[in-house]
């Protein structure tokens, strides 16, 4: 009964916004109280659980993608965001750009947690969309598809990390195994399953389509390069310290602190208030227009995550992930299958893909002494599952659909599907190393 109510509750979600043109926050508040109410959460206490699940949501969110919104627009009225497509379309051609996006975006995810990544991107693949008349999903697909390989693989994201710890694997091991499992994921989820989606026309936001500035008029490929990407090479040397640094200190604790994302983002802004800004002949209060700007462009967005966030509330505290858990542990499967199968079912029910990786987690970790797997390809596993088929109960899904201002229908086609791919090669590569190790 409580798979079918899910079912029904993800139709109607559906119904009422593809056919129905209701707002998709209006949508997912509606659907979210009528299906806590039917999965038996107390009348008086749904709406704790829509404060919940907006505030769990947009509390680790809406400082970065405020931020990121800001940083990218400026990135966008600079020209900075045109200096560096026109670096990389020299240094790779067209013909091979979505494969150079597919590196960037690979590098730029192993530091970033996916939100902080997602928004720092976005930027760059609409500059290279609109500049050079690319079909933007066709070249931002394989950037996107790296940022969540590694989300969901690679340490030190939250819930590989966590993994990482419950099952007592090999960070090391794992982040090495989980590098040649994310390869060929990447590759087929991102350049060549991207070459079917040419015809999908996206219609990126327009705060990012700005008229192309003389070149005499364009930051440097330096500072264009460094102002863009500060965050990741702030977390990225952040993570390398903190790693290296044994024990607490005062030190390590600056480094922490400098190290959060919503910290780095501010940091970052600041930097390019001048280094992109004032530095380039724009007044200050040019640069705050520009900003102020930004936060409309994403203020829509910002409500629709908070709306999946609401749903995937509503179905962890009515206890449907335990029940689902509960179903098929006992399933005589191979044990890397069932972690994989186990996540992937409540990614599915909850869509978030950290949720459905640490549920898996609690409920395998106890007996894996029994299983007579390696703990690293345990982890590999249960994280390729938690990335199945993302759709409208994942905020990742909302953030790519209302960004790239796609139909509900070319969202299944693009997100959803490379969101499966990945998984269920993920899966294929966990099990042909099984053979090895």
């Amino acid at each position: 009964m409580t798979l079918l109510i899910i079912f029904l509750c993800i139709v109607c979600l559906i119904l009422l916004i593809s056919w129905g043109k209701v707002n998709a926050f209006l949508a997912f508040l509606v659907v979210s109280i009528a299906t806590g109410l039917m999965l038996g959460i107390p009348l008086n206490q749904v709406p704790q659980t829509i404060y919940k699940g907006i505030g769990d949501t947009l509390g680790s969110l809406v400082v970065v993608i405020v931020l990121g919104a800001m940083l990218g627009k400026l990135v966008a009225e600079s020209g900075a965001a045109q200096r560096i497509a026109r670096v990389l379309m020299k240094t790779f051609g067209e013909k091979y750009i979505n494969w150079a996006l597919m590196l960037t975006g690979f590098i730029i995810g192993i530091p970033l947690f996916y939100n902080v990544g997602f928004v720092l991107i976005i930027p760059l693949i609409f500059s290279v969309a609109y500049q050079y008349k690319l079909p933007a999903v066709y070249i931002g697909l394989p950037m996107l598809s790296s940022l969540s390989v590694t989300h969901g693989f690679l340490p030190p994201h939250p819930a590989p990390a966590a993994l990482v710890g419950q099952f007592h694997a090999n960070m090391g091991l794992t982040l090495i195994y989980g590098v040649m499992v994310a390869v060929p994921a990447v590759i087929l989820a991102g350049p060549v399953f991207a070459k079917t989606l040419k015809k999908i026309e996206a219609r990126p936001l327009e705060s990012f389509n700005v008229p192309p500035r003389p070149l005499s008029e364009l930051p440097g490929a330096f500072n264009s390069f460094l102002s863009s990407l500060l965050p990741v090479v702030m977390l990225i040397v952040t993570t390398i310290l903190l790693y290296m640094m044994p024990g607490d200190g005062p030190v390590k604790n600056f480094l922490t602190f400098i190290g959060e994302p919503g910290v780095v983002m501010m940091l970052t802004v600041a930097i390019a208030t001048f280094s992109l800004g004032t530095g380039m002949g724009m007044t200050m209060q040019k640069v705050m227009n520009i900003y102020g700007e930004a936060v409309k462009d994403v203020a829509m967005v910002l409500l629709i995550v908070s709306g999946a966030g609401i749903l995937k509330q509503v179905f962890i505290d009515s206890g449907v992930s335990t029940q689902i858990a509960a179903v098929v542990q006992d399933w005589n499967i191979q044990p890397l299958v069932l972690g994989w199968l186990i996540a992937a079912l409540i990614r599915v029910a909850l869509g978030s893909a950290t949720v459905a990786g640490l549920t898996t987690a609690g409920i395998l970790a106890p007996m894996i002494g029994q299983l007579h797997v390696d703990p690293s390809l345990m982890v590999l596993s249960i994280g390729a599952g938690s990335l199945f088929f993302s759709h409208v109960n994942d905020a990742g899904f909302w953030l790519f659909k209302e960004y790239f201002n796609l139909s509900l229908k070319d969202t299944f086609r693009s997100w959803s599907m490379m969101e499966t791919i990945v998984s269920i090669v993920g899966l294929a590569g966990v099990l042909i190393l099984h053979l090895f190790v």
